[in-house]
């Protein structure tokens, strides 16, 4: 059996003429992203962030905007995006993460469209198959956090960008607008991509001089200021939000494609097919298939005469018209231009993580994933010299040697992959030996903390009471619960606690305040213990009764 070859695939070559659009080039690369995103869905369990989405989301709007007040403002927009979601169908593993799925998978679509509106069909399909075999793809459309939508806006910013570069009116510079201050409501820190469109902007105005791409700095200004506010709250969180950030290294930052791809093969593939690319430069068209540089209109806004003489063939008759292969941008930034700024809308933002982590935290390389479609679409490049019989199974080899992390993601959201948290057996635990009067207690208490939000969730309104809390968290009121400050006297009606501790500590009471390690060692005694994957269930019954 054959490999496919282009006509029964319907990719028309980067140099063949330019016709109607074929939804094969953005349509097979999404299905594809779909179907990997669905398989396992919801086999890995919610892990740390994603348990923080359905704990703000499932509050009442009054107590989310109070719980974002204190911590997580910038996941505001996201989280009341999720309450919607979660009232409309419920707050299962696979609904939580299923708008992810969807995001990603339109990501996946405009990817294609990018690479084909910049370099052609051929790039657009080859770099929407990249972008859904690599590992990162499928990692963060089953993540039920904001990665997978700033993701989708990111690459549709920058589509619309080029759209209003190559014809810059001002409905396409408020279509770009509006996707710039979406891209900051799902993640702000994603908005140094801006950065990379700036080089593009400056880049259009040498080569064209035409002064409506100014109109940029016009897209852009409303959103920056209506975000400011955002950014404001969210700096005064820094420290508590992500203070076990540390500073990035070198070798961190050496490491860093691996870390995004979530694969170190993928990711050093992947750069390296970008890197020949950068360097033996974008495939051309014939030049009996291109045509000049647009004409663009003057600073009246008349449309500006066409220069280009009738052309006649042998016969007399007016021969067809010059045609481009790239659409679009190309013509506006050059073809050198358009790669110099993907290449830019990769490293820029990478650089700039790096230099702020240096001096507060915030080197998190998760938030890098928004570029991962531009550096798919500069990998695409040299493939797409190639004959789709030999480029179609280099893509294969690329989601070979991601396949590893793709089974490995599938199990576990935690890190490292092989020591998962089985919160889940846990609650199974707990749900069966429960008695009605149990009260539940957790190792080391400092305030709410994960162990208890995953207990929540999976026993739900059936969870025992936290009596080292003097407001029942079921109350889920208030962000800052109240700790019990006379824990005998909160354990005094208690008869049986069931304790929870992270890891398999010899003794779980260790690590508590001492007060209420001491009101639990007086007055109770082990029973029975369980350890599961990464937790330690113990059951604690009154002394003498």
């Amino acid at each position: 059996m054959g490999f496919p070859s282009r006509a029964v695939l319907g990719v028309p070559a980067d140099d063949a003429p330019p016709g109607r659009p074929r939804p094969v080039v953005w349509l097979a690369p999404s299905v594809l992203t779909l179907a990997l995103a669905l398989v396992g869905l919801d086999r890995a369990q919610l892990w740390r962030d994603e348990l923080a989405t359905w704990s703000a989301a499932s509050r009442p709007v009054p107590d989310l905007f109070r719980l974002t007040g204190h911590v997580d403002a910038l996941s505001a927009p996201y989280y009341l995006l999720m309450h919607g979601w979660t009232t409309l169908v419920g707050d299962s593993v696979a609904a939580l993460r299923l708008p992810s799925v969807l995001a990603m998978t339109g990501a996946t679509a405009v990817t294609a469209r990018l690479g084909q509106r910049l370099a052609g069909p051929r790039t657009g399909f080859l770099a929407g198959l990249l972008f859904a075999v690599a590992p990162s793809t499928s990692r963060y459309a089953q993540e039920a956090r904001s990665y997978a939508l700033a993701t989708l806006l990111a690459v549709l910013a920058t589509l619309l960008l080029f759209r209003a570069l190559d014809r810059p009116t001002w409905p396409r510079w408020a279509g770009y607008g509006a996707a710039v201050f979406g891209l900051g409501l799902a993640h702000l820190v994603a908005l140094d991509l801006v950065t990379g469109h700036l080089v593009a902007v400056l880049l259009t105005w040498r080569r064209t001089g035409d002064r409506r791409t100014a109109r940029w700095f016009a897209a852009v200004l409303p959103a920056a200021v209506a975000l400011v506010p955002l950014a404001l709250i969210g700096r005064g969180q820094q420290t508590e939000q992500l203070g076990w950030v540390g500073r990035p290294t070198l070798g961190d930052l050496a490491m860093l494609p691996g870390a995004v791809l979530q694969s170190g093969q993928v990711g050093g593939l992947l750069v390296g097919l970008a890197l020949l690319g950068a360097v033996t430069g974008a495939h051309r068209p014939p030049a009996a298939t291109r045509e000049p540089a647009p004409t663009h209109e003057p600073a009246t806004g008349e449309p500006a005469p066409t220069h280009e003489p009738a052309r006649t063939g042998p016969t007399g008759p007016p021969a067809e018209p010059l045609r481009t292969g790239p659409a679009g941008a190309a013509r506006a930034t050059g073809a050198a231009g358009w790669r110099l700024v993907l290449g830019l809308s990769v490293l820029l933002p990478a650089v700039l993580l790096f230099v702020g982590g240096r001096v507060s935290p915030l080197w998190v390389p998760r938030y890098l994933v928004c570029t991962v479609p531009f550096l798919c679409v500069l990998a695409a490049g040299p493939l797409a010299r190639l004959r789709l019989g030999v480029a179609l199974p280099l893509v294969a080899v690329a989601a070979v040697v991601g396949a590893p992390d793709q089974f490995a993601l599938r199990r576990t959201h935690e890190w490292p992959r092989d020591a998962p948290i089985d919160y889940r057996a846990a609650a199974r635990i707990i749900a069966t030996g429960q008695r009605p009067g149990d009260a539940v207690v957790y190792a080391p208490r400092t305030g709410p903390k994960l162990l208890d939000t995953a207990v929540a969730y999976h026993l739900g309104a059936h969870r025992p009471r936290d009596v080292l809390l003097a407001v029942d968290q079921r109350d889920r009121g208030s962000f800052q619960a109240t700790e019990c400050e006379q824990p005998a006297r909160c354990l005094a009606t208690v008869h049986r606690v069931w304790l929870l501790a992270a890891g398999r500590p010899t003794d779980p009471l260790a690590d508590m305040p001492p007060a209420k390690a001491a009101a639990l060692r007086d007055s109770f005694t082990v029973s029975q213990r369980w350890n599961v994957s990464g937790l330690s269930v113990t059951m604690l019954t009154r002394t003498g009764g």
